[in-house]
């Protein structure tokens, strides 16, 4: 044999030695050995008795050449990788399902230590995801009605890891507080909300910004909306209301996105990436939220996908309080949007 074909079987030996090495102390399991020893004999084969690369060579119809081989090699092991990938990004999710289910019980046994009086909340649960927002948190707050539609209602912030007293104020303003220890993304506060809320009683769940972009005095038009039985899901607009003027490529692109959702979800949606809604929280089951970041496309495809009834109301945007956004830059922003429209409609 050649060097090369020597060095190729070496390390072809060399893997399966070692895949049966760790599946019998138990460090990989039957799927991950199966399939490292696919790969190690498959290329021990290739290079031991290369002339079964000629039969794949001759089945894809190459011409025979200097590289024809190698060039059937490529294209088999290209297609027998994506099962591997497919199976790894399986695995990857249950995981993170796990992880997500244990830091879910974790939030709860801290709200149980933190509020041990608070058994139940409210019919109506406003949620707000917050991260760094110390300055602009107690000015929203101190413009929430007194009642939503004559209801009593609960508010329950979620502090996504601030490194500043976000918690604090929030608390001292009335606020449930519970703190994430790590800046995870909006939509995983989000959730972390939602659960709490779900497993206390609540059935109306309101979301806005704690930046003060929302108006906390137009909750009631969006949960009278809801109670009217005609919607399951209310999404505060801006293209229906009014809104300050913000950067001029953020709001052409949520035109854009306005466009392709609609074309998926056959939605009229006017306003794809608003955080102001109102939502009954018996339309999530069913519903799995995964997105960290940019929930307001994917509940609203979600929603979509499972039936949900979906409808807007007029809303005013205005300008942060104070600070500067986290949501990035214009364009990194308009490809991580456009990426979860993507794998929210499609899994």
């Amino acid at each position: 044999m050649t060097v090369l074909r020597t060095i190729g079987c070496l390390i072809g030996a060399a893997l399966l030695v070692q895949a049966f090495a760790f599946f019998r102390r138990g460090r990989i399991r039957r799927m991950d050995f199966l399939i490292a020893l696919s790969v190690s004999l498959g290329l021990m084969v290739a290079t031991i008795a290369p002339g079964t690369v000629s039969i794949v060579r001759d089945m894809l119809a190459l011409k025979e050449g200097q590289y024809s081989r190698l060039i059937a090699i490529l294209i088999v092991s290209s297609l027998a990788l994506w099962p591997f990938v497919l199976y790894q990004g399986y695995k990857r999710a249950q995981f993170s399902q796990q992880i997500e289910k244990w830091m879910q019980w974790g939030f709860e046994r801290e709200f149980e230590s933190k509020y041990p009086s608070v058994k139940k909340l409210e019919r109506i649960a406003v949620v707000i995801a917050a991260y760094n927002e110390e300055e602009n948190i107690a000015p929203v707050l101190g413009q929430m009605p007194e009642t939503i539609c004559g209801e009593p209602y609960s508010i329950l912030l979620v502090d996504d890891g601030s490194r500043d007293r976000t918690a604090q104020v929030a608390h001292e303003a009335g606020a449930l507080v519970v703190q994430v220890p790590v800046n995870r993304g909006g939509g995983a506060a989000l959730r972390t909300g939602f659960n709490l809320a779900r497993n206390r009683g609540a059935e109306v769940v309101v979301t806005l910004d704690a930046d003060g972009q929302h108006v906390p005095g137009e909750i009631p038009r969006l949960v009278e909306a809801l109670n009217g039985g005609e919607y399951d899901l209310v999404i505060g607009s801006r293209i229906l209301g009014t809104r300050e003027k913000d950067s001029v490529v953020r709001f052409v692109g949520i035109h854009v996105f306005n466009r392709i959702i609609q074309f998926l979800t056959s939605l009229p949606i006017t306003d794809c990436s608003s955080g102001f809604r109102a939502f009954r929280l018996s339309a999530l089951d069913g519903i799995s939220l995964r997105q960290d970041q940019f929930h307001t496309a994917e509940l609203i495809i979600a929603a979509a996908k499972n039936g949900v009834r979906v409808g807007e109301v007029p809303i005013t945007i205005l300008k942060r309080l104070s600070g500067t956004s986290k949501k990035g830059r214009n364009f990194g922003y308009g490809l991580r949007f456009a990426r979860t429209i993507w794998m929210t409609w499609w899994t």
